[in-house]
């Protein structure tokens, strides 16, 4: 499948990397605890039908390391909700030095992605793994919860992480430039935020999915990192 030509190389995302040490927990922060997390998949299965397969929908990272096994995948399009940088984070991709930005999905629009389907035989494992590593603070950047999203001209209800507006981290929808700024800077234990926005447009663009959105911060923040 042919590909469009990025401006953001491999190149350009190494000139932001640092070698950062993971510091550990923040004081002052609260942790998820592992009961919350129980909670958080019991949730999610009260209305599933026990032993029955799962859709997982990925839109950011999910894409390009879903860290969990899947039996198929497909594209799909969440309506109602779009991809955006919109929460804050001081550690993983940033610090408190230097603070970063995360995407998630907020409300409004249309995002395409992909489904994954999980099997219903390892859900459990396979979802409190997912939320481990998509949640690790309270009150939660993101929260897990059922979405429709249509694939093939077909309707099908998946797990996805959306922003919880509530989330003092929160920053709603804020100018291309400033998020390129941002992302053209940030580094943290995890990696930097050009990193991030490298492999999620690469992977999308591979799967013959064009985000305007994404494609247009990726042109921005290699903009940013050459003049740097």
């Amino acid at each position: 499948m042919h590909t469009r030509r990025m401006a953001l190389t491999p190149e350009l995302v190494a000139l932001v990397h640092q070698a950062i040490d993971d510091p550990g927990p923040r004081p002052g922060v609260t942790y998820q605890s592992d009961d919350d997390y129980d909670t958080m998949v019991d949730s999610l299965l009260r209305t599933h039908p026990e032993g029955g397969d799962a859709w997982l929908f990925a839109f950011g990272s999910l894409i390009w390391k879903p860290e969990c096994a899947y039996l198929e995948e497909r594209c799909g399009t969440a309506y109602g909700w779009h991809r955006s940088f919109c929460f804050r984070i001081l550690s993983h991709r940033g610090t408190p030095e230097c603070p970063g930005l995360m995407m998630s999905l907020d409300r409004g629009g249309q995002c395409r992605g992909m489904l994954f389907r999980l099997s219903g035989a390892t859900l459990r494992e396979q979802l409190n793994k997912i939320c481990r590593r998509e949640i690790t603070i309270k009150p939660a950047n993101t929260m897990p919860r059922w979405i429709t999203v249509v694939s093939d001209g077909v309707p099908v209800q998946a797990i996805a992480f959306v922003m919880n507006r509530k989330s003092q981290a929160y920053v709603g929808k804020l100018a291309p430039e400033q998020i390129a700024q941002t992302l053209a800077r940030a580094c943290g234990h995890w990696g930097s935020g050009a990193e991030y926005l490298f492999h999620t447009v690469s992977r999308l663009e591979e799967r013959g999915i064009h985000d305007r959105y994404l494609w247009r911060l990726q042109q921005l923040v290699a903009e940013r990192i050459g003049s740097g």
